[in-house]
């Protein structure tokens, strides 16, 4: 079967759909990203006969900005003004994004599984997105969606998600977790209550319908913890090591929007296509690999090397 074959067209309206929503789903970001910087607030506050300026965080802790001057009162005055309109902007690009959602859902927009994108928006909140990369079969969603395209569903079929930690950034990613309040296995029950871990293999979750979460992490070397829990919690996902996790660690980032079957979109990190070609090819020559998990990977690395060869070659020349 030519590679070509697997490839399925979409349709005009529906590309048109996703571009729209994509500026819009950027855009958004863009704006929440800014009006993290003016999170809190600025406060005058006179101590013995003089007037200070405060910087106050969500936290409550303060910082003293200098004496009321004109500099100072400019300062308070631009940064109240920014407030206010990144304020404004988030909340119109919010309406716009429910909106969007409702057009992607009539038109058949997306097709990754809602949990998925539902797990990606969930790390992403607590802000620990940074610290996972999808691997596996469901980075396929981000490469089709990037060409413009659907996979056909025989190269695609799977019931589990790879989700990599990146354990050179462990401390960041614990202290984010900590002050979410959150075990990493207690967020994702807050999307599916149903997962529980699974106990022969403590990396993975399964929730009442099948579906799986591994975590995983590159096999220890100096200075890495191991066995290593996702957190404080006795019963939460303890990350396995895998033989390529270096390789993939090492290669390029790819971000691309996704869109759920409900029309509800997310931002997947993932790792370069023409890098899953390789480490796919790769784990399919492994000796002792399963026969059925090798002839996929050798599938699927010769489909996403023929998927950016034939729609995004600019791709091919992104350095390493």
């Amino acid at each position: 079967m030519p590679f070509s074959q697997y490839f399925l067209k979409i349709t005009e309206s529906q590309s048109r759909q996703y571009i729209d929503a994509e500026t819009v789903f950027l855009a958004l970001r863009d704006a929440i990203s800014k009006a993290a910087e003016v999170r809190g607030s600025m406060i005058w506050r006179e101590l013995r006969g003089v007037r200070y300026l405060i910087r106050t965080s969500t936290s409550s802790a303060q910082k003293t900005i200098g004496e009321f001057s004109p500099e100072t009162q400019k300062i308070y005055d631009d940064f109240m003004a920014r407030k206010a309109s990144l304020t404004t902007r988030v909340s119109g690009l919010k309406e716009q994004i429910r909106l969007q959602q409702r057009l992607n859902r009539a038109q058949r927009v997306g097709r990754t599984p809602n949990i998925v994108v539902n797990i990606l928006n969930a790390l992403e909140k607590v802000g620990i997105n940074e610290h996972f990369l999808v691997v596996g079969t469901h980075a396929i969603y981000a490469y089709e969606a990037a060409a413009g395209l659907r996979v056909a569903e025989g190269a695609m079929a799977t019931r589990d998600i790879d989700l990599l930690f990146d354990t050179r950034k462990r401390l960041a990613f614990f202290t984010a977790l900590k002050n979410g309040e959150h075990s990493l296995l207690g967020l994702i029950r807050k999307i599916d209550p149903s997962f529980e871990l699974v106990p022969d293999q403590l990396y993975t979750a399964r929730n009442q319908d099948g579906f799986e979460i591994d975590i995983i992490r590159r096999p220890a070397v100096s200075g890495d913890p191991h066995p290593l829990r996702m957190s404080e919690d006795d019963e939460d996902f303890w990350a396995m090591q895998v033989s390529m996790g270096n390789a993939l660690l090492s290669s390029r980032l790819f971000n691309q929007m996704v869109v759920a079957t409900s029309g509800e979109m997310a931002m997947m990190r993932t790792i370069h296509p023409l890098d899953f070609s390789r480490i796919k090819l790769a784990l399919s020559e492994q000796s002792g690999r399963d026969p059925n998990k090798s002839g996929k990977d050798l599938l699927q690395s010769k489909l996403i090397s023929a998927l950016v060869h034939e729609y995004l070659p600019h791709l091919e020349n992104t350095s390493h």
